[in-house]
């Protein structure tokens, strides 16, 4: 893997990761176009840059990750179905990673729910709306279960529990933050998960490619994070729907050539 791929993979993976566009299936699309050779070490670098961005989280969040029982007990209780499911279905889940028409029509499926959740969850009774720390248990296990819709490649974690959080009363704002909660065990724990068996195989060379894919994807992040956070205040979810249709659509006419 070469420097310029280095940079486009992280910038992939940082921009996309808490974006409700699936950074899962970029990265399939993007290492599709790039046709890297070395199939077994792009694995490994998609899956470990992936510290980066959780990083980010708890950098910008350092404040809501201070010791509350009540915080890290609701993030417990939404990040078990995917431990559970995840583990059940894992081969299903990786036979899906390699088809770029999945992750296609995925991204139309969610481009179109996105659009028409700035219809059905408007914010003008913003006073009305329940804040995270409102949750109950239960309503946190359902945001868990819609979470794991993101096993498909293009359906994207992010839009996925973001979608739960409105459809339990969040504001656009909290249930886009809660979302970035979520990912810091998620991400850990299937970075973490996949990544033991990757350590032994890569060299010298590749961890100097790691390194920096993991800070530059840290950086990205980082900026995505903000600049989420701001967008969807102020203009809602339309914009990225309307981005995953066309992306979608476009990758649907290329496959079927």
């Amino acid at each position: 893997m070469n420097f310029i791929e280095v940079i486009i993979l992280s910038f992939v993976e940082g921009l996309t990761e808490y974006l409700p566009i699936s950074s899962t299936g970029h990265l399939i699309i993007v290492s599709h176009f790039l046709q890297i050779k070395d199939q077994n070490f792009l694995n490994s670098f998609n899956i470990i840059i992936q510290f980066g961005a959780i990083l980010s989280v708890l950098v910008v969040y350092f404040e809501k990750f201070k010791w509350d029982p009540e915080f890290y007990k609701k993030l417990l209780v939404s990040f078990l179905p995917a431990v559970v499911l995840g583990l059940l279905f894992k081969s299903k889940i990786e036979a899906l990673l390699d088809s770029v028409l999945v992750v296609a029509w995925a991204l139309v499926a969610g481009g179109i729910l996105l659009i028409l959740s700035d219809f059905f969850f408007k914010e003008k009774n913003q006073d009305q709306k329940r804040s995270f720390a409102q949750l109950t248990v239960a309503q946190c296990l359902g945001i868990g279960f819609f979470q794991c819709f993101a096993f498909i490649p293009g359906v994207s974690r992010s839009a996925a529990t973001i979608l739960a959080g409105l459809g339990f009363g969040l504001s656009k704002k909290d249930a886009a933050e809660y979302s970035f909660f979520l990912a810091v065990p998620t991400l850990t724990a299937a970075a973490g998960y996949k990544s033991l068996p990757l350590v032994k195989t890569i060299n010298m060379s590749q961890a100097g490619a790691l390194a920096l894919g993991i800070f530059l994807s840290f950086l990205f992040a980082l900026a995505a994070v903000r600049f989420f956070i701001a967008l969807v205040s102020r203009y809602g979810f339309k914009h990225f729907g309307i981005y995953r249709i066309l992306l979608g659509v476009f990758l649907i006419f290329m496959e079927s050539r």
